[in-house]
């Protein structure tokens, strides 16, 4: 039963979510901000539990065009949907209350968006907006809202009353978060582009028409090595500008395997053979993501 369940919440894909909690949590050091060590957990647990929750919900979803992809009862892949966005819910509006408007604002956000991927009239898995916004989804989001919890007023100032709204935007703190964010938006964006490019067929069949639909399997592969070479311009820009100390460019020493990885997808398009280089460019980029951030504080 409990394999079962991971399959259908697709524990294996949570690597997204952990890293962007991963890095950001290293960048939070480096620039030597406060944490928050028990809203941060808290933090952890609720995002985890969202991130299974929107799996769940897509599967239940897709499973009428694709009955295969439940591997429970219905009625106890459903509860587990209530259960979950119940206890994920409850944790957001614990972090709210004890964080402010902001990030009530940005959560419920997130949480429309994990809903409403799959479910709805127009679901966004069913538009060419999927890649776009599951990237800013766990790149940026998820990111901007850690930081933005341990120090609030160091990205921007939100002051709402009956009379006016004022919100002030500090630039600098912006960019860098920006920049810095880039790296996991196009590596979680390009899982989705490649599952995408290898179920042209498959999805159009369901009226599934995803981006790569629209642009062609030529232009998804293009894309998809674009998106991997511009996490590396990140860094370099990063550390152009100061945001990240020059021993942090060991990041580059890991573009040579994901080369190899985008000539092997652009060779095939195939799920069960290449897909897999999505996921290995993920975990070879985040993890020297991880490596160079770490670097770069310790020295």
């Amino acid at each position: 039963m409990v394999r079962n369940f991971l399959k259908y919440v697709e524990i294996t894909t949570k690597i997204t979510s952990v890293f962007a909690y991963l890095n950001t949590m290293l960048f939070i050091l480096y620039q030597r901000q406060p944490v928050n060590i028990k809203l941060m957990v808290i933090f952890f647990i609720a995002m985890f539990l969202f991130d299974l929750t929107t799996t769940a919900i897509n599967n239940y979803i897709d499973s009428k065009d694709y009955p295969e992809m439940l591997p429970i009862p219905r009625k106890r892949a459903f509860a587990a949907i209530i259960i979950m966005l119940s206890v994920s819910t409850l944790l957001g509006l614990y972090l709210a209350y004890n964080t402010g408007i902001v990030v009530l604002l940005l959560g419920a956000f997130c949480f429309l968006l994990g809903i409403f991927y799959t479910f709805g009239p127009i679901p966004i898995s069913r538009i060419p907006l999927g890649e776009v916004i599951s990237g800013i989804a766990y790149g940026m989001f998820i990111p901007f809202l850690m930081l933005y919890i341990n120090n609030p007023t160091y990205y921007l100032d939100l002051n709402l009353s009956w009379e006016t709204i004022s919100l002030q935007i500090h630039v600098m703190p912006f960019i860098t978060f920006f920049l810095f964010s880039l790296v996991t938006t196009f590596t979680t964006a390009n899982i989705m582009l490649a599952n995408n490019t290898c179920d042209i067929e498959k999805d159009t069949a369901v009226g599934r028409l995803t981006l790569a639909y629209y642009i062609g399997r030529k232009w998804a592969v293009r894309l998809y090595a674009l998106l991997y070479y511009g996490t590396y311009a990140s860094v370099a820009l990063m550390v152009i500008c100061g945001f990240l100390k020059p021993v942090a460019l060991i990041y580059f020493l890991s573009l040579p395997l994901v080369i190899k990885n985008i000539h092997e997808f652009r060779n095939a398009q195939i799920k069960e053979k290449t897909f897999i280089t999505s996921i290995k460019n993920f975990l070879i980029i985040n993890i020297s993501y991880a490596i160079s951030i770490l670097a770069a504080t310790i020295i």
